[in-house]
């Protein structure tokens, strides 16, 4: 881990700057602002990223590799390092030979959202709970993404139209069990404010939905998304949560920060969901910055999750007592708030199993010993 990797938020903005002059010398400050001008100028090609990038052997040999195509917003490119394959951002989005290696345990749909879909684009997999797919699109496509299957690929006509949302709204019209509604994808601020607008105002009026969240890397992505139009716009149906995907602590810039604020002074609360991915963030250092710089945005750290097994995710992978020695070695050396769950969405359609560390030694009718972070032993009387 270099010090660069751990560089203060402030400090990233000459380094970005230069980087956007090199990448993209052509862009006005006027048009750097505006969100639809980073998506028309996506990177989305392997000539396109060799003209930005020292690419590496194992990036070039995935030149030629199917499935989950190449996005990437100039806004994010502008943070990764031309040189360094092995740079945390960039290896976040930059395919690698290693996505096209099959093992044995992974498969294309390791969580079994399709056998718990009872419409094609709505997951029912908790009782009093749906997973809404808005659209298939992102503006910058994670290379270890659980729906790499459907995100950015060709898909049956129909699946992310406002028909197919009629069908969803009137499932959990009819499933009155349904108090919260979780919004993803694809990416749902992909969507047009107005057309956002419509489906928030949909599911505001359904009496039995209590909360509707929204899952989104947006404000990390492509940050230029979150305008005062948009915050306007959501402010106006809360409850509404905000889950933010966030990785690395690089990602966290004056530019996502000031992004992320926005949505907290609408009212929003932020969690954040990090996977935690081989060479990337499983440091105990790493996830502490990150967590840290999260919460100065006033999000806070919700989940940590095994990457899961997707086709192509084994150099991904971290193994799971590591993520259980990390979570370790964050409590009790930094805030509760800063702590999130580690959890492994189980395959086969599990759900969420929380797998941190273990503090109890053992347990009877009349008392707990147990650890603290010191490993020091602690008996409560019950």
């Amino acid at each position: 881990m270099s010090k660069s990797d751990l560089a203060e938020p402030a400090s990233c903005t000459n380094t970005e700057s230069s980087q956007r002059r090199r990448f993209f010398p052509q862009a006005t400050d006027e048009q750097w602002s505006d969100w639809k001008w980073h998506l028309r100028n996506r990177i989305r090609s392997f000539s396109r990223l060799s003209q930005l990038l020292q690419l590496s052997e194992e990036e070039k040999l995935a030149a030629d590799g199917s499935g989950l195509p190449v996005s990437i917003t100039p806004y994010y490119a502008s943070l990764m390092d031309p040189t360094d394959s092995m740079d945390p951002i960039r290896r976040c989005m930059v395919p690698v030979i290693n996505e096209t290696f099959k093992a044995p345990e992974e498969s294309e749909d390791p969580l079994c959202e399709a056998e718990q879909s009872p419409l094609p684009t709505l997951v029912h997999r908790y009782p009093d709970r749906v997973l809404f797919l808005t659209t298939n699109l992102c503006s910058s496509y994670c290379r270890y993404c659980t729906r790499s299957r459907t995100v950015g690929q060709k898909t049956e006509t129909g699946l992310y139209t406002r028909s197919a949302w009629t069908e969803n709204l009137q499932y959990i019209r009819d499933h009155r069990e349904i108090r919260d509604v979780l919004l993803s994808g694809g990416d749902p601020l992909m969507l047009s404010t107005e057309t956002l607008e419509w489906l928030l105002a949909e599911l505001r009026d359904i009496p039995h939905v209590e909360m509707v969240r929204i899952g989104t890397k947006i404000p990390i992505v492509l940050p230029q998304r979150v305008t005062e139009e948009l915050t306007s716009m959501l402010k106006k149906y809360h409850p509404l949560f905000m889950s933010i995907h966030c990785t690395h602590p690089r990602e966290v810039t004056p530019e996502s920060s000031q992004a992320l604020n926005k949505l907290a002074d609408a009212g929003i609360p932020l969690g954040s969901q990090t996977v935690l991915l081989a060479g990337i963030n499983d440091e105990a250092e790493i996830l502490k910055q990150l967590f840290h710089r999260l919460l100065r945005c006033r999000v806070k750290p919700y989940y940590m999750y095994s990457c899961d097994r997707i086709i192509g995710s084994s150099h991904f992978v971290v193994p799971v007592q590591k993520g259980r020695d990390l979570i370790k070695a964050l409590r009790g050396h930094t805030s509760g708030y800063a702590i999130p769950t580690y959890v492994i969405d189980a395959p086969g359609g599990g759900g969420k199993i929380p797998v941190g560390p273990n503090y109890i030694e053992s347990i009877d009718e009349n008392r707990v010993v147990m650890k603290n972070y010191e490993d020091d032993l602690y008996v409560y009387q019950q």
